[in-house]
């Protein structure tokens, strides 16, 4: 079997609104946020951000990317400091390269194909838009290209057998033994350590 890997994005916070980096800082959704989280075709919980069912195990894997020096920032203020800067092509000092986090995902994706079946995973943008590219068979580099918004839910998957594509999913929800998997990870604490 092909397995489907759908990629939830956490919904709206204030950083997200205001274009600022938000790597390893957790931040309360704002209510617009809230809002389209319970619409969404999954439902949002700040401390599920990083959970994912390969092996029903929080993933360090799956954090957003580290940011360094540029977390908080936003685009501008970084390219007052270093012009031409670009996330997708020079990474963060202090943080993480475009190599790192594109081994991260290589490492997703290789669990995900083996397990031949089915995943749901939770977690940030900029990690999910590299977890596509690589999932696509681009660099890392390549996630530039994909837009995730907040609060959504995507598929990567195979058409004809062989050819990986990527999709929104808009109106689906999970199956009903991911919704009992969200709700139970919702209920745990866990931190980041």
């Amino acid at each position: 079997m092909l397995p489907t890997l759908y990629i939830a994005r956490h919904g709206e916070t204030t950083w997200s609104l205001s274009g600022q980096y938000t790597g390893l800082t957790v931040l309360p959704l704002t209510d617009h946020g809230q809002n389209n989280a319970r619409h969404s075709p999954v439902h949002y919980n700040e401390r599920a951000a990083h959970v994912s069912w390969l092996g029903s195990a929080l993933d360090r894997d799956l954090v957003e990317w580290n940011y360094g020096e540029y977390e908080g920032l936003r685009t501008q203020e970084i390219r007052a400091k270093c012009p031409g800067w670009k996330l997708f092509r020079d990474g963060c000092p202090g943080g993480e390269s475009v190599a790192e986090v594109g081994a991260r995902a290589d490492r997703v994706v290789d669990r995900v194909r083996a397990l031949q079946e089915d995943v749901l995973i939770f977690s940030s943008g900029h990690f999910l838009r590299v977890l596509a590219a690589r999932w696509l068979g681009f660099e890392p580099q390549a996630g530039e290209h994909f837009i995730l918004s907040t609060a959504r839910l995507s598929a990567l998957s195979y058409e004809d057998g062989s050819v990986a594509t990527l999709k929104t999913v808009e109106g689906r929800r999970p199956s009903s033994n991911w919704a009992a998997r969200l709700q139970a990870a919702s209920s745990n604490s866990w931190s980041m350590n």
